[in-house]
Formats: structure tokens, sequence, C-alpha cells
């Protein structure tokens, strides 16, 4: 957009946080204090599933506990950006829920930060967790997918909506907890098509990874499909 254009904008629409809708002086964001909320994932973490580990583990390579006993995860690094908490909460929420769609460019460029790792050791292909075509048609789109097109926008790594799909129905994961989470989505993902990313380094994009048993499900498949690696990446996570 022409820069006359956007002031012209600007000024009947002005600028607001995303948050809590105070005016702002220059692009949409958070305001000073609604970002000074957001508690962000920062070194130490564990190098593979990027879980935050105590300061005295700073100065080593260390693999948290769970990483060190499962040697069968599909993932080569997950990373998020923030914590999932009251703060990050309701902009993700708006976002997945209420039509907040205008939250995306700024989700992205935290997954950007977060996933600066991830973007260091390659990647070949964005793929977002998709949804059954039933929630796609009552929530209108799929949030991931927003996620990862302005992430492409930033990067320059491509998108793939079509080589995955959610197959088989599952109901909301908020509904269950631990291994049943597992259960929940256990074969509901499948490869449309396989020779699109054999060999590839995929990049799964999502909102919110709290067990990460979606995600894995679905990295599962792809790797069964051929693919090089597969890394993760969400905008937070859920840490207990």
């Amino acid at each position: 957009m022409h820069p006359l254009f956007q002031k012209i904008i600007d000024i009947f629409l002005p600028p607001r946080c995303l948050k809590c809708g105070k005016i702002l002086g220059d692009t949409n964001g958070l305001c000073p204090e609604c970002f000074s909320q957001i508690k962000f994932i920062a070194k130490p973490y564990c190098p593979r599933c990027g879980l935050p580990l105590p300061e005295q583990s700073a100065k080593s390579a260390t693999l948290c506990g769970q990483c060190l006993s499962d040697h069968k995860s599909p993932f080569r690094m997950s990373r998020s950006a923030v914590y999932y908490d009251e703060h990050s909460k309701p902009l993700i929420l708006n976002f997945k829920f209420h039509d907040r769609t205008e939250n995306a460019p700024f989700l992205a460029r935290w997954l950007l930060l977060g996933g600066k790792d991830i973007f260091e050791a390659g990647a070949d292909v964005i793929i977002p967790i998709p949804l059954h075509y039933t929630r796609m048609i009552k929530r209108r789109y799929n949030q991931s997918a927003l996620l990862a097109k302005e992430l492409n926008k930033l990067c320059n790594i491509p998108v793939d909506l079509d080589s995955v799909v959610r197959h088989r129905k599952t109901k909301p994961q908020v509904e269950f907890s631990g291994h049943e989470r597992i259960k929940n989505v256990q074969g509901a993902f499948r490869v449309k098509h396989p020779e699109k990313l054999r060999g590839k380094r995929v990049l799964l994009i999502d909102d919110v990874m709290t067990t990460g048993s979606t995600l894995r499900e679905c990295a599962l498949a792809i790797l069964k499909a051929g693919a090089a690696s597969v890394d993760t990446l969400t905008v937070a996570r859920v840490i207990k």
C-alpha cells in the first residue's frame, strides 16, 4: 500500500493494541504495557524439544529428561516463541476462534523469532497442521495456515497446503489429557502427495503446543511418506 494511503487510513482507523485496544503510534502490535507481560521462551532450553531448562544448564547442551528417555521422537527440533499463559492466551484464542485474523502477521513475527534455530539448520517447506474439512467449514479458516502464509513472507520458505490432510475427524484436544490426547489423534493425518515431501526438511506450524500429540502424529505421517526430517514451531507452548 502507498505510504500516503496508509497515513490517511491511520487517521480514521488508528492502529490499536491487539490485546487491550489502546491506540498505538505505529503499526498494529502490542502497547508497551501488554508487551511487557509476554514471557518469551529464551535459552537455556532443551536443544531438541525446546523445553525451558534451569539456569545452571546454560553452559551445556543437555537434553531434558523427556528427550533423554524418548529415543523415538519424530522431531529433529521443536520450538515455541512464548509461554502460553494468561497474557498470551487472549491473543491466540481471539485469533483462533473469534475472527481476529489481523493478529496473524504479528504472531508470525514471533514464530520467526522463536524458530531461529530451525531456520539456521534449514527447512525446505512449511506445512500447517490441517483441519478436518467439517471443522474448516464451521471455523471458515485454518489459523495455522494463516500463520504459515505470513511466515512465508518473512522467511521465503514455500508453504504446502495440499500434501497433508486430516482425513479423520477428531474431538478438540482440550477435551482430553495425557494418553487420551494421543489416542484421539492417532491415525488422523494422511499424506496425499508423498512425492512433494520425499527427502524434504519439513517445518510443521501450529498455534499452541500442549502435549505435542497432534504435532507428533502429523510428523509420523510425514516421515512415513519419506521426508528427511520434521521440525515443529508454535507461537506458544504450555509449560507446566
